[in-house]
């Protein structure tokens, strides 16, 4: 098979981000996959190379090494079988080059091109975003979430096989599961998208899944939310993502918080800020209010005479507690105006003006 750039491939540029990569890879694997094509072995070598580039290019560590191998002429298409350059050889036995003696560089190959370990046939992490409401954030708690994963089908355990159906070695990649082809010289062994690396095809599929092994449904968990969480607070959930293949573990779930608005208190870094509304006659006057905090328990606070409005007050300790800190609660007095006044009371305004000289 001709050598073919990865970028190319996908028909994406070297500095396509990863929407870009994902995006045009649903579309070409929709366009070439084998059940939208059968009998079309060009169609599925096309698939082949689509889902390789897409397995480097979509892995943030791996697109780095193979970009480094770009830029080192790894992947020339002028290299050919027989060739010899720098300390690499061409491998009838192997199908691809020795690159046995070339130090950093061979470990950074077989970190891509080697056999799948279990760290690769890991499962995918997943990605939630999780409500909170506000009191929780601060004070911390548990919040329940709901995540779709995909799963082994119930009915057939994952072979894809219909209750008494036959299982046949697969003709695509001989009951192997894995395919191998070239890339600059080098062989690489991917799940074969036939069988989808079980190695064998059923006689009927299974009605539940489809054939594909696999169910799609909801996994109920409880999360644990630290306190102090704000919006954005990120919480790694160890395999508790996508399953693994073949046995290998689960992938992780990082859920990323989102903090509800409270209709009585809002944050400024470890501080809670609350509004205490008083009359006219409290504010001039001075007046005892209980002030609710966080913790649902009531604190007396005493404002004095002549509280303006927009004063603030500060209750220590009562706001939101991080890292061995706690903040403060800030209780802003809001001071509200009678919107109509009786005649006895208009009179009785108008001389206590007279009386101060503040007029009307």
């Amino acid at each position: 098979m001709a050598t073919q750039d990865y970028y190319q491939v996908l028909g994406v540029s070297e500095g396509a981000k990863p929407a870009e990569i994902k995006k045009a890879y649903r579309r070409l694997a929709k366009q070439y996959h084998p059940d939208a094509n059968p009998n079309n072995a060009e169609a599925g070598e096309r698939f082949k190379q689509i889902s390789e580039a897409h397995s480097v290019l979509s892995d943030p560590e791996k697109r780095k090494k193979y970009d480094q191998m770009r830029r080192l002429g790894a992947f020339d298409p002028r290299r050919a079988p027989g060739a010899r350059q720098e300390g690499a050889t061409w491998s009838a036995e192997s199908g691809g080059f020795d690159i046995g003696d070339l130090g950093g560089l061979g470990d950074l190959f077989s970190s891509i091109f080697g056999r799948r370990s279990r760290e690769e046939r890991r499962g995918e992490t997943l990605e939630a975003r999780l409500p909170v409401p506000f009191r929780t954030a601060v004070l911390g708690g548990k919040v329940p979430i709901a995540v779709p994963v995909t799963e082994p089908c119930p009915t057939c355990g994952g072979s894809g096989a219909a209750p008494g159906a036959s299982l046949s070695p697969c003709p695509e990649c001989k009951g192997r599961g894995t395919i191998s082809f070239g890339q600059g010289g080098f062989a690489v062994n991917r799940p074969c998208p036939l069988c989808r690396g079980r190695g064998k095809l059923p006689s009927a599929k299974c009605e539940t899944c489809g054939g594909n092994g696999e169910v799609r449904t909801e996994r109920r968990l409880m999360v644990s939310i630290p306190p102090g969480s704000d919006t954005g607070t990120r919480i790694r959930l160890k395999g508790q993502g996508q399953p693994g293949r073949e046995g290998a573990p689960a992938g992780d779930l990082l859920v990323t918080l989102e903090v509800e608005p409270d209709r009585f208190f809002r944050r400024e870094g470890l501080d809670l800020i609350c509004e205490i509304p008083l009359n006219v006659v409290q504010a001039m006057l001075g007046a005892q209010v209980r002030v609710r905090t966080i913790e649902g328990r009531k604190v007396l606070l005493r404002v004095p005479p002549g509280t303006q409005p927009g004063r603030k007050f500060r209750i220590k300790g009562q706001g939101v507690p991080k890292g061995g800190q706690r903040g403060d609660q800030l209780v802003e007095i809001k001071v509200e105006l009678p919107e109509r006044l009786t005649p006895q009371q208009e009179e009785l305004l108008k001389k206590f003006a007279e009386s101060t000289g503040m007029g009307y």
